[in-house]
């Protein structure tokens, strides 16, 4: 007893306690919506997970999360350590975690990509706490979004109501089924009708590139303009190698 009371009325408790009850309000102060915070790029990267006593916090499209409860991945030597103390959002969806993929400029990026970001930037609102803003592409120095978060919206957004579309649309015509093997190669087939290539016209608007499905089609629709017959297969065989 005559010890632990020595050592409760010892300076060092004293600059402990003081030690951990700054701790404790400074990361109190930022989880409060009332208190989240202004960061600079230069302050956001030191909170990279290499300081112990600071939390991990991470940025996307300017918004700041603390991501310290998945420490494991977020902290020094974790797998996704290279989005901690910075906004990388293009590397959510370019899968670039070196060098200029580490950004978070999104230039060039198709609708459905944005969309995708967006969609992160939902997950991590869900799932940890936000803390603040980052001053810069996407937040002005008063905390306002800027035109860059604002446009990145509305790209998210057609890009959501184009997929709703095509979706829309191709469910008129119903997909091939298809399977593939080692041995065997891959195949398509139809339960009704024949199989036919058929262009995705939104497609372009969605990921910026043309892409095709095979899709069934009745022999009275084979008539269509745009319909591709597999290299290979009988027009009217219900079962193609692709």
């Amino acid at each position: 007893m005559v010890s632990l009371r020595r050592f409760l009325l010892s300076p060092f408790f004293g600059v402990t306690l003081i030690v951990v009850l700054v701790a404790f309000f400074f990361r109190s102060s930022l989880r409060s919506p009332q208190h989240q915070r202004l960061f600079s790029a230069e302050e956001l990267a030191l909170y990279n997970g290499t300081d112990e006593t600071l939390p991990i916090l991470l940025g996307i499209l300017g918004s700041v999360f603390d991501v310290t409860k998945g420490k494991s991945h977020y902290g020094s030597g974790g797998g996704y350590n290279h989005f901690a103390g910075r906004d990388a959002s293009r590397a959510f969806v370019s899968g670039n975690f070196t060098g200029d993929g580490l950004t978070d400029s999104l230039r060039g990026l198709s609708s459905s990509e944005v969309k995708s970001i967006v969609d992160w930037r939902g997950f991590y609102s869900r799932t940890y706490t936000p803390v603040g803003k980052l001053i810069g592409r996407y937040y002005d120095s008063q905390g306002n979004p800027t035109k860059h978060l604002k446009g990145a919206e509305a790209k998210a957004s057609r890009g959501a109501q184009l997929m709703e579309k095509q979706k829309t649309e191709e469910d008129k015509q119903t997909n091939c089924n298809s399977r593939w093997s080692q041995d065997e190669g891959g195949e398509v087939w139809c339960d009704v009708g024949v199989p036919r290539l058929v262009q995705r016209p939104l497609e372009i608007a969605i990921t910026g590139s043309m892409s095709k499905r095979c899709a069934c089609f009745e022999e009275d629709q084979l008539d269509q303009s745009g319909l591709e017959i597999y290299k290979g297969c009988e027009p009217l065989a219900k079962t193609c190698k692709v």
